[in-house]
C-alpha cells in the first residue's frame, strides 16, 4: 500500500527540484512499501550485515526453518520467544557467526520484555525511535534509519551515512564530488519534510529496482 503523504509530497518535491522532478518522471507508479512485521524486519536487517545477498538469503532461510511455527510463504511473520528458547549454539548451526547470534537473542529480548514495543512507536519522534533500536546489540543508527524509511515509512529521514545517498547527491548536485555532511544536510533541507522520499528517489537513480524489507 502507498504511504498516504506519498501523492503529496511527489508534487511538492517536483515543484522545487528539477533532479527530483527528472527521476520522478522517470520512475512513476513506484514508492515505499512495508512487507512484513517490525521483528522480523530487524532480524533479517541483522542477519544480512556486512555479507552477500545470496549468503544472507541461504542463512536467513535456515533461520526461518529453525524458529518458524510452521511452513512459511512469502516473507515470514517470526515471533521473538521462538528465537529466545533456541540459544546463540543453535542459532549458530543455520550460519550465524557468534556475534549476529547473540544480536539476534538480544533483539528478541528486547521485544519480548517490552523494551521495543510497536504499539508505543507512533508516539516517538524520529530521533526516540532510533535511539530505542540501537539500544540492541548489532544495531546502529543506518540500520535503525532504514527501518524507519522502510517499516515505519516514515517520511522525513535523511540517512547521512548511506553510502548511495552520498553518491547520488554527487552525481547530480556536485559534479560527481562527495559533499560533507554539513553540506548534505542544507542541500536537503528544502526538502522537508519529505526527505525520506527524496531519498528513495535518488536511490533509483542508481538502482531502478526498489529494495523491499
Amino acid at each position: 500500500m502507498k504511504p498516504r503523504y506519498w501523492d503529496e509530497a511527489v508534487r511538492t518535491l517536483s515543484r522545487g527540484d528539477r533532479v527530483l522532478r527528472r527521476l520522478v518522471r522517470r520512475y512513476p507508479g513506484i514508492h515505499l512499501k512495508r512487507r512484513s512485521d517490525a521483528f522480523t524486519t530487524l532480524a533479517r536487517a541483522i542477519v544480512g550485515q556486512q555479507i552477500s545477498v545470496k549468503a544472507a538469503d541461504a542463512i536467513w532461510q535456515r533461520f526461518v526453518a529453525l524458529v518458524a511455527a510452521g511452513p512459511q510463504r512469502g516473507f515470514p511473520r517470526l515471533a521473538p520467544p521462538r528465537v529466545s528458547v533456541q540459544g546463540v549454539a543453535a542459532l549458530r548451526g543455520c550460519g550465524l557467526s557468534q556475534r549476529k547470534a547473540e544480536y539476534l537473542t538480544d533483539l528478541a529480548a528486547h521485544f519480548a520484555s517490552g523494551r521495543l514495543d510497536p504499539k508505543q512507536w507512533k508516539a516517538l519522534d524520529d530521533e526516540a525511535l532510533i535511539a530505542a533500536l540501537v539500544d540492541v546489540k548489532g544495531i546502529g543508527r543506518w540500520t535503525a534509519e532504514m527501518f524507519l524509511m522502510f517499516h515505519e515509512l516514515r517520511p522525513d529521514v535523511l540517512p547521512l551515512d548511506d553510502l548511495g545517498l552520498k553518491r547520488a547527491l554527487a552525481d547530480h548536485y556536485n559534479g560527481g564530488e562527495r559533499l560533507d555532511r554539513p553540506a548534505m544536510i542544507a542541500l536537503a533541507e528544502p526538502w522537508r519534510p519529505w526527505r525520506s522520499v527524496a531519498t528513495w528517489y535518488l536511490w533509483r537513480s542508481l538502482d531502478p529496482i526498489p529494495v523491499e524489507y
